[in-house]
């Protein structure tokens, strides 16, 4: 029997949809701190949505110092660094020595190759790796999907020690498919929840979430 995995609602900016993210069952909570995009919000600002609220905070970062990402790492109180740029092993390495968080890497899947390239570089160094769909656009929060079949094919390589987190073109129609082919420990939605960047619809968010637990919404 596959195990529910837990549930991250990303893109976050309005302390109301963290309260909805919360109240519907949700385990993470993500805050978008990389400047410039369309749900992009201040580490302060993350910490107002987020305050006392039982989430787990998860700040996304794309290609940031490791000064800056500490800095914003503290001041929003985050459990959680998300990678999505060109981050080296090095800094990986230089974030784990600067505080006690929760590490994932993204990785932006073109090929089933890139998840045996990310392996090579990152197990053993994060904490999770993030399978995310490319695209020209953005590196992430597009909701641009990849090929979960040719991937359940190479699922397998994933060390039961290193924690799959599946994000890109998740909703409530298809998460349960993808569940089942690739068995993720978490789950990662944002424009798959959304009336507009920024903005969770509020049927949408428990939909979700039920459907990713295999309840009747």
């Amino acid at each position: 029997m596959i195990s529910a995995p837990t549930i991250k609602i990303c893109g976050l900016t309005r302390r109301s949809d963290a309260e909805l993210a919360a109240a519907a069952g949700a385990d993470y909570g993500g805050a978008i701190l990389a400047p410039n995009g369309k749900r992009s919000i201040t580490a302060e600002a993350a910490a107002e949505i987020f305050a006392d609220l039982p989430l787990n905070r998860v700040g996304v970062f794309v290609d940031a110092s490791v000064e800056e990402t500490s800095r914003a790492a503290r001041a929003a109180r985050l459990d959680v660094l998300q990678l999505h740029g060109q981050e080296t092993a090095e800094t990986i390495r230089a974030l784990r020595s600067a505080g006690s968080w929760v590490i994932w890497k993204a990785i932006r899947l073109r090929d089933p190759d890139d998840l045996t390239r990310a392996l090579e570089r990152f197990d053993g160094i994060v904490d999770g790796l993030l399978i995310d769909g490319w695209s020209p656009v953005a590196p992430g929060g597009t909701g641009t999907s990849f090929d979960w079949d040719a991937l359940a094919s190479t699922r397998a390589h994933i060390p039961d020690t290193l924690p799959l987190i599946l994000a890109g073109g998740l909703n409530s129609g298809n998460v349960a498919r993808a569940i089942a082919l690739l068995r993720p420990s978490v789950v990662d939605v944002s424009s798959g929840v959304e009336l507009s960047p920024g903005v969770k619809d509020p049927a949408a968010v428990p939909a979700f979430i039920a459907a990713a637990r295999g309840l009747s919404s």
